[in-house]
């Protein structure tokens, strides 16, 4: 049997991770399906995820009902419960994965809380103890990109947790958290303590900026009464979210090139790979893979729906993408900037956005399962 698509994205060198998890999916067999004939090689959770997955089936009841027996009664704890359950059996899964890559691959990531997205402090402690409960090396935590997440990255990667960042919609802020990483690193290799095994995502959401530009660019269309002008406009949507990626890129492309970086690599240091997020494609005028197709780079991280996954076996190309028209990119920012659509500013509005969708989708969640605690106890 030929390799699918996915696997031709493996070849390239880069990494296919499922961007869902449930309960249903891993005691069904079908997330080790997925790993060992589709080649997908990790798994991304976070609480938009969690909120689908147990308020929308029966599938956490007799759990929850076990954890209420033993006198669990916080909804917090609940949902933490049940959500390491489900991340440490993913990860198990996905540990020949890991193993056989040499600890490359195979990771399974699960979300620091999101109303902690403004608080470092709060985020390391937790950030520490989830890695340390869940107790596998290929488990990654996820801290968002804010500015207070910056140090936290930083002192987390200085303790040898494997961080994935979320939330990272700006260029200026990826560079940033980059810096912040190789703090981390800089700090262990210091105090004399290995770097070899340490491994970081930075996830770089891609179709909610064009969702949030091209909302901008409709209003331009609308306030113009030129048709030439309209066929202009029309001809920048849905582009800004790919070159935005493209220039990330390039711009960790040569960090790694840098010698800073290369210091560390001599002690045995990964680079922190770009992990291309949100990647699922929101406006039905454009291929389903659109944010799959366009950003294929060698020692990337792209993070699927299974949705998306599907598509792509079924119709998409393996080659790689991400230099075409690359240097096209900052041009086209820069005309949007020129109509007053500056992507820094964009990439705040959706970083607040973000923070605020992830928090709300967390205390809904914490809401249903009080509800179904409430019941239980009846």
């Amino acid at each position: 049997m030929g390799d699918n698509a996915v696997m031709g994205l493996a070849k390239l060198g880069q990494c296919v991770w499922l961007d869902t998890l449930s309960r249903g999916l891993i005691e069904s067999g079908e997330l080790s399906r997925l790993a060992g004939v589709d080649g997908v090689s990790g798994v991304t959770t976070n609480p938009s995820i969690f909120q689908k997955a147990i308020s929308g089936s029966a599938d956490y009841d007799e759990a929850l009902k076990k954890l209420i027996q033993e006198n669990y009664t916080d909804p917090k704890e609940l949902f933490f419960s049940l959500a390491i359950e489900d991340v440490g059996a993913a990860a198990d899964t996905l540990r020949r994965t890991y193993a056989t890559s040499g600890g490359q691959h195979g990771f399974v990531s699960i979300e620091v809380s999101p109303d902690l997205a403004h608080d470092t402090k709060a985020t390391i402690a937790e950030a520490r103890w989830l890695f340390s409960t869940l107790g596998r090396k290929n488990i990654m935590v996820k801290v968002p990109a804010t500015r207070e997440g910056l140090p936290a990255i930083e002192q987390l990667t200085a303790d040898g947790v494997n961080v994935n960042v979320t939330l990272l919609f700006s260029v200026k802020r990826y560079e940033e958290v980059v810096e912040a990483y190789l703090r981390g690193l800089q700090q262990r290799v210091s105090q004399n303590h290995a770097v070899n095994e340490i491994t970081s995502v930075a996830s770089f959401f891609v179709s909610r900026v064009d969702t949030f530009v091209d909302r901008l660019l409709e209003e331009l269309i609308e306030g113009t009464a030129s048709e030439a002008e309209k066929e202009k406009l029309k001809g920048l949507m849905g582009r800004a979210a790919v070159a935005n990626a493209k220039l990330a890129y390039r711009l960790g492309e040569q960090i790694k090139a840098g010698n800073r970086f290369k210091g560390l690599a001599g002690q045995g240091a990964r680079p922190q790979r770009l992990l291309w997020g949100s990647t699922g494609t929101k406006n039905p005028a454009y291929s389903d893979i659109k944010y799959v197709q366009e950003l294929i780079a060698p020692e990337t991280v792209n993070t699927m729906p299974l949705d998306t996954i599907k598509a792509f076996m079924d119709h998409g190309e393996p080659r790689v993408t991400i230099r075409d028209d690359i240097d096209s990119a900052e041009g086209l920012l820069k005309e949007l900037r020129s109509l007053g659509i500056d992507i820094e500013e964009v990439a705040k509005r959706l970083e607040e956005q973000g923070v605020r969708l992830f928090s709300d989708a967390y205390f809904a969640l914490l809401g249903e399962i009080a509800k179904k605690r409430d019941k239980f106890l009846l």
